[in-house]
């Protein structure tokens, strides 16, 4: 079935069909109500990346993320998705595991599918990108990695302050020996988060001992960087996760270990996924508004759609520290024996 049976059918030409169905142009309505009704009768379905192609641009929006399995990459996606829907876009998906590999080669397929703009919600870079999207002229939001340039806006998080508060907050309940869990050191914004808390705990120093351990973005990534730390000898009254879903892992292995939260370890996440309220205890964390940082990117990336010269920008965001039952006051040295660390 394509649109030359439809116009056929109804007795109307072609581009009366194509205005229907595309919404554009002026038809009248009992001609629009004759066109819909045969477009239903035949099944007939509009061929979406033709009409790419005769228009040189489409209303499908791409994005990509590092790790759909983590909410924060999800929930910035349903932000951006939500809005695009309500505005007659398109969304196309793809995650890349955190490989500049599947980056690169994601971006490159979107562009193939000449979408009117990407949005790249990832945690990886590679340097060839920025190159690679101006030459194709493209509006694209990155989210922390990108470099605002020509049509490209990059959207940052102050991941250092949001640190900075949950350190501040620790030290204030008397923790003295903190531990930091996190993933992926090497990617920019995770790096940032790790060597924020390197710094701020280590201006602290002799008085805060502290250790940094790295496993996977998974809630048994942070399982099994706990169970690690707890069987080094290092005895930490404070775990500081790199992100939600690291601490929820954290507090399940702290159970197994049986040891409390807060009465004898504190943990403390980052970016307030939903999960965060729910876990036992809520975590104190700190809240990046996900979101809201969804319909920003849409924003920027339809209001550059058809904008051939225009500045790159740059926006910061600062995070709100949460304070909930999952942080409390230092335990004694005495609880942190050998039976409590030894019992797994």
């Amino acid at each position: 079935m394509n649109v030359r049976e439809v116009a056929r059918h109804v007795g109307v030409s072609t581009s009366t069909v194509s205005r229907v169905v595309n919404g554009k142009g002026p038809v009248s309505k009992s001609t629009r109500a004759r066109v819909m009704k045969a477009v239903a009768e035949l099944k007939y379905h509009p061929n979406l990346h033709a009409r790419t192609l005769a228009g040189g641009w489409s209303r499908t929006l791409g994005a990509i993320v590092s790790n759909l399995e983590n909410p924060f990459f999800f929930d910035i996606f349903e932000g951006l998705e939500s809005s695009a829907l309500a505005e007659g876009y398109e969304t196309m998906l793809a995650d890349t595991g955190y490989e500049p590999e599947r980056l690169v080669a994601a971006i490159r397929l979107m562009i193939g599918r000449r979408v009117s703009g990407l949005a790249v919600l990832v945690s990886e870079m590679d340097p060839t990108l920025i190159q690679l999207l101006t030459d194709a002229e493209i509006p694209a939001v990155f989210y922390d990695v990108g470099t605002p340039v020509g049509r490209i806006t990059n959207i940052a998080v102050n991941y250092r302050r949001g640190i900075e508060k949950i350190v501040e907050y620790l030290g204030s309940l008397g923790h003295e020996r903190m531990a930091f869990v996190g993933h992926h050191a090497t990617l920019g914004p995770i790096g940032e988060r790790q060597r924020a808390f390197e710094e701020i705990a280590g201006r602290r120093a002799p008085r805060v001992e502290y250790r940094t351990i790295a496993d996977a973005d998974s809630f048994e990534g942070g399982q099994r960087a706990t169970r690690e730390l707890l069987g080094s000898g290092f005895q930490p009254t404070a775990f500081v996760c790199v992100n939600d879903v690291m601490a929820v892992g954290v507090l399940r292995q702290l159970r197994e270990a049986g040891l409390r939260v807060p009465e004898d370890v504190s943990v403390t996440g980052f970016d307030n996924i939903r999960l965060s309220q729910f876990c036992f205890p809520p975590l104190t964390t700190v809240h990046i508004p996900r979101e809201q940082i969804g319909r920003i990117a849409f924003e920027c990336l339809r209001s550059r759609s058809h904008r051939t010269h225009s500045a790159g920008r740059s926006l910061v965001i600062d995070p709100e520290f949460i304070v909930r039952d999952s942080t409390g006051p230092a335990a004694p040295n005495k609880v942190f024996g050998q039976t409590s660390y030894d019992q797994r």
